[in-house]
């Protein structure tokens, strides 16, 4: 699998497919290019497809800093080096910060956004203690099973977990949890301290799609609604039975509506 030198750090990344249009997928927090399994498998045949993995996290160096301005400048000069652009960029949660930023301060990059499960905003003030507490435990010990308990509920909906058939994907999601090193805690200090970009979603002139689990507890379905209503021409789809992982928790559904948007945006 291919590493890009890109801004500074070592980038992993995979490259699948092939087609006139290029689709990079940007994952969320304490995850990989791996959330993406599903929709890289089913693009494949018709799209150029790249998923790459955060500095700090997957398979990608660990070297900081970690703010989400950086972030961001990674996403871009990946584009830009493996010459890509202009592409479809989607990007879930962390992805989602990552891929506003683009949209708004490098347009040229940027043919279509796909957010999910995102916020334009900084983090909820409510939400500091308890993740600073589960950051401070990561840092001493790593991501245990009793840490990756109390993230599971923020990852996915409380349907999707309590759905006995989801056994095997539950046990798959929550060992990719605990895989996390203790270095993970520079990426999570990066995102829970970002800045808000609510002021640059007017910028966003591109085609923009934002998808969101109705039971998303991490970002609600009211940011989803405050970024289509930043962001001119945007369109909204909720997932029913979804949490802040629809793309795993409902492949199928995220799929068609990635498939039927490209379609759109494809003359």
């Amino acid at each position: 699998m291919p590493y890009i030198h890109a801004n500074g750090v070592k980038l992993f990344y995979t490259d699948q497919g092939n087609g006139p249009e290029t689709i990079v997928f940007a994952h969320g927090l304490l995850w990989s290019h791996k959330m993406f399994e599903a929709q890289v498998a089913f693009l494949k045949d018709k799209y150029r497809v790249i998923a790459y993995d955060h500095r700090g996290q997957g398979q990608s160096e660990v070297k900081g800093p970690f703010d989400m301005e950086t972030v961001a400048g990674d996403g871009a000069e990946l584009i830009r080096t493996l010459g890509l652009g202009p592409v479809h960029f989607a990007g879930l949660s962390m992805g989602g910060f990552v891929g506003m930023r683009l949209a708004a301060r490098h347009p040229e990059l940027i043919k279509s956004l796909i957010l999910l499960e995102t916020s334009s905003n900084a983090e909820p003030v409510e939400n500091l203690p308890k993740y600073k507490t589960l950051n401070g435990v990561v840092k001493w010990v790593g991501i245990l099973p009793f840490v990756a308990n109390q993230v599971m509920p923020i990852m996915f909906a409380a349907s999707w977990l309590a759905n006995s058939s989801n056994g095997e994907k539950i046990r798959r999601w929550k060992k990719e949890l605990s895989s996390n090193k203790k270095s993970i805690t520079g990426p999570v200090e990066g995102v829970i301290y970002r800045k808000g970009v609510e002021d640059e979603l007017s910028k966003i002139s591109c085609p923009t799609m934002i998808i969101v689990g109705d039971e998303d507890v991490a970002t609600k379905p009211e940011k989803a609604k405050f970024i289509q209503m930043g962001i001119s021409g945007s369109v909204l789809h909720m997932v029913t039975g979804a949490g802040h992982s629809s793309c795993i928790e409902k492949p199928h559904e995220v799929n068609r509506l990635i498939r039927d948007w490209l379609k759109r945006q494809i003359p």
